[in-house]
C-alpha cells in the first residue's frame, strides 16, 4: 500500500522565539537547525530577517541543512509594490528556498486591524505571491486567523486562499492563530476547503495550544487531507504554544492509523534521538524538562504502583502504549512506600542488580525504604538515592570518599558602590584514598553575583576528588527543589537535586534534615556517588 507522504515544517526559531522569556542566540539557533535536520524535519523557518540582528545574522550565515531552509515574512503593504516594499525585500535578500509570507484571510481582521479594503488585500496577496514565485522561491502563505475567519465569512477566507494559490503558493496553511478551534470544526473546514478545489497535498496546518488542542486539531487536519504540519518542538510558542512535534512525529510514526498511511522524513532510526533533541532545547533555555510530557518526559514510562511493575515484569504492554527504547526514552519504576516486591526487583534489576525472589534482603530493603519515607525522604522521585540505598543494604556499595567535615558561611556586605551584596563560601574536607584534601570555592556567578550557599557546596565538594576528578568533571547541577514536609519549630526539609552529565544523563538525588545546608549537602554526596557508580569508578 503505497503511502501518502507528510511534510514536517518546524518553526520553533520564529513562532518557538514568541515564547516569553525565549531569545535564541545566532548560535543557538545554529545548533537547533543542525538537531532538526538531523531529525528528518523538511523545513526548518529560520526566523523573520530584518526583523531583529539575530534573525538577520542567521540567515547570513545558516547551516547547510538537507531541509529546506524558509524564511518569514508579511505579504507586502498597501501603497507600494512588492518589488519596492523594503519588508519583503528583507525577505527575499535572505536568500532561502523558501519564503513563508503571513496574510491576513479573515475579512474582520482586514478591515479592522489592517484597516483597508477587502479587495485591496486579496491585490495585496496576488502581488506578494507573484513577486516570491517569479524570483524562483517555493512560496508559503500562512493563512492567519483562517478558520475564525472562515466562521465569521467563509466566503471572503476562500477568496484569499484561493488568491495565494493563483499566484503560485506551493502550501496554503491554514492558520488557528487564536488557537480556539475544536478538532471536530478542524476537520469540517479543512474538508470544506478541499471541496472548494484547493487540493490536500498544497494544504498545511499550523495551530496553536490555548484549548490543549492543538496536537488533536493538527491530527484531524492530516485525517481530512492536509498534507504538511507546522510546530515546534516541545510545543514552544506565544501564550500556550503551538503545536508540539516532539509529540507529533511519534504519534505519526507509530500510531495508527497514521503510521500505516502516512509516512515522514523522520525515520525510526532518527526517532530514537527525539527525547535527547528535546532535551537539547531545555538545555538552551536553561530549562527543568517537562516529567509529564508524552513520549520523552522523564515519567511517560513510569510505573508507580507495585500492581503495574508486576504486569510490567511479564508484559511491558500491559501499561506501556510503546517500546521506550523507540523516542530514546527508558522504563522507570519510581521506589516509594507504596512499592511492593515487584516494583523493588524490577528496579534493582534496571540498577544491574539481580535479586531473587523471595530474597530476604528485598524485605530489609522495603522496609529501610519506608522508615525513611516516614522521616520525610521520597524515593519516588530520587532513583539514584533510591539506587544508593538498595546497593548498602545489599553489602554492595563501595566507599569512594569520606566526608570528614563541610562548613558554608554567607557574608554580606557593601560594595564600593555601596551596594549590600552576599558572598558564600564553602570548605569540605574529604578523605580519598587514605589522603585528606581540603576544597574551598566560593558561589560567584560569570556576572559577580552570589549564586547561594548550594552552588557554593556542590563547587567545593566537587571541585577536587583525586583519582575520581576526570569522571564528575562533566556533571553539574540543573534543579534544585525543596519542601518543607512538617511545619512548625520542627520543620524538616527535604532537598531534591538533578545533576546531569556531558552525554545528557540526568538523575535524581535526596537529602532530608531539619537543615536545608544538611539536606543539600547529603543530597549532593549521593549525586557524585551514583555517578562514580554508574560510571564504573574502582575504589
Amino acid at each position: 500500500m503505497t503511502r501518502d507522504r507528510l511534510n514536517l515544517f518546524d518553526t520553533t526559531l520564529r513562532d518557538g522565539q514568541q515564547t516569553q522569556g525565549v531569545q535564541f542566540s545566532t548560535e543557538e539557533k545554529q545548533q537547533i537547525a543542525r538537531a532538526l535536520d538531523a531529525l528528518g524535519i523538511d523545513y526548518i523557518e529560520g526566523g523573520w530577517p530584518g526583523a531583529n540582528p539575530t534573525d538577520s545574522a542567521f540567515f547570513d550565515d545558516a547551516p547547510k541543512t538537507r531541509a529546506t531552509m524558509t524564511a518569514f515574512g508579511m505579504t507586502k503593504r498597501s501603497g507600494r509594490s512588492a518589488e519596492n516594499d523594503d519588508v519583503l525585500a528583507a525577505v527575499m535578500n535572505a536568500n532561502t528556498p523558501a519564503v513563508c509570507l503571513v496574510g491576513k484571510s479573515s475579512a474582520f481582521h482586514v478591515t479592522d486591524a489592517l484597516g483597508i479594503s477587502l479587495e485591496e488585500n486579496l491585490e495585496n496577496l496576488s502581488a506578494s505571491f507573484d513577486h516570491l514565485v517569479g524570483a524562483g522561491r517555493e512560496a508559503l502563505f500562512d493563512a492567519e486567523h483562517f478558520f475564525d475567519g472562515y466562521k465569521a465569512d467563509p466566503d471572503y477566507a476562500l477568496k484569499a486562499l484561493h488568491t495565494a494559490l493563483n499566484a503560485g503558493a506551493r502550501w496554503i496553511v491554514l492558520c488557528d492563530t487564536n488557537g480556539g478551534t475544536l478538532p471536530d470544526e478542524v476537520s469540517a473546514i479543512v474538508k470544506d476547503v478541499i471541496a472548494s478545489g484547493i487540493p490536500g497535498d498544497k494544504l498545511g496546518i499550523h495551530t496553536h495550544n490555548d484549548t490543549e488542542h492543538a496536537v488533536a486539531n493538527s491530527l484531524a487536519a492530516v485525517l481530512a487531507g492536509a498534507r504538511q504540519i507546522q510546530g515546534t518542538l516541545n510545543g514552544l510558542g506565544e501564550r500556550c504554544g503551538n503545536a508540539n512535534l516532539t509529540t507529533l512525529i511519534p504519534t505519526l510514526l507509530l500510531k495508527e492509523p497514521f503510521a500505516s498511511r502516512f509516512e515522514t522524513g523522520v525515520s525510526l532510526d532518527a526517532l530514537k534521538g527525539l527525547r535527547k533533541t528535546s532535551r537539547m532545547l531545555d538545555d538552551i533555555l536553561n530549562r527543568v524538562s517537562a516529567k509529564q510530557a508524552p513520549y520523552v518526559g522523564a515519567s511517560a514510562f513510569a510505573h508507580k504502583a507495585g500492581l503495574h511493575a508486576s504486569a510490567i515484569l511479564k508484559d511491558p504492554t500491559t501499561y506501556e502504549h510503546i517500546d521506550p527504547a523507540l523516542v530514546g526514552n527508558a522504563r522507570v519504576v519510581p521506589m516509594s512506600n507504596q512499592a511492593g516486591q515487584s516494583n523493588l526487583r524490577e528496579r534493582l534489576e534496571q540498577a544491574g542488580l539481580k535479586v531473587a525472589k523471595g530474597d530476604p534482603a528485598l524485605g530489609r530493603i522495603l522496609d529501610r525504604i519506608k522508615e525513611q519515607e516516614a522521616k520525610g525522604y521520597s524515593y519516588d522521585t530520587a532513583q539514584a538515592s533510591f539506587e544508593l540505598l538498595a546497593r548498602d543494604e545489599l553489602g554492595q556499595l563501595p566507599q569512594f570518599f569520606e566526608v570528614k567535615r563541610y562548613r558554608v558561611t554567607v557574608e554580606r556586605r557593601k560594595n564600593k558602590r555601596n551596594k549590600t551584596v552576599s558572598l558564600s563560601e564553602a570548605v569540605v574536607v574529604v578523605k580519598v584514598d587514605g589522603k585528606r584534601m581540603l576544597n574551598v570555592s566560593e558561589s560567584v556567578g560569570p556576572d559577580g553575583s552570589d549564586q547561594g550557599p548550594v552552588n557554593a557546596l556542590s563547587r567545593a565538594l566537587a571541585k577536587d576528588l583525586g583519582p575520581y576528578q576526570d569522571i564528575i568533571d562533566d556533571m553539574h547541577l540543573v534543579d534544585f527543589k525543596v519542601r518543607i514536609t512538617n511545619g512548625g519549630t520542627e520543620a524538616v526539609t527535604r532537598v531534591i537535586i538533578d545533576s546531569e552529565d556531558g552525554q545528557g544523563q540526568r538523575w535524581s538525588t535526596v537529602g532530608v534534615s531539619a537543615n536545608i545546608v544538611d539536606a543539600s549537602f547529603d543530597a549532593l554526596v549521593d549525586a557524585i556517588n551514583w555517578k562514580l557508580l554508574r560510571d564504573g569508578a574502582k575504589v
